[in-house]
């Protein structure tokens, strides 16, 4: 998984009726875009995240 600060990323629910989480990648840690990454959730939350394979990067509209 490669990714750019201002990337977002979507981590699909895992269980029936567990929604998805939608987060802004604010900086990239690992080398040439690999994890882990520093992402913003929606409501705020700073976290330091290795996505894992429910998750992907979603590069904004350019």
């Amino acid at each position: 998984m490669r990714a750019s600060a201002g990337d977002r990323i979507l981590i699909h629910g895992r269980t029936v009726g567990a929604g998805e989480q939608h987060a802004e990648i604010i900086e990239v840690r690992g080398e040439d875009g690999a994890p882990p990454y520093l992402v913003r959730f929606s409501d705020g939350h700073e976290s330091l995240l290795y996505p894992g394979p429910d998750s992907e990067v979603l590069a904004p509209e350019r």
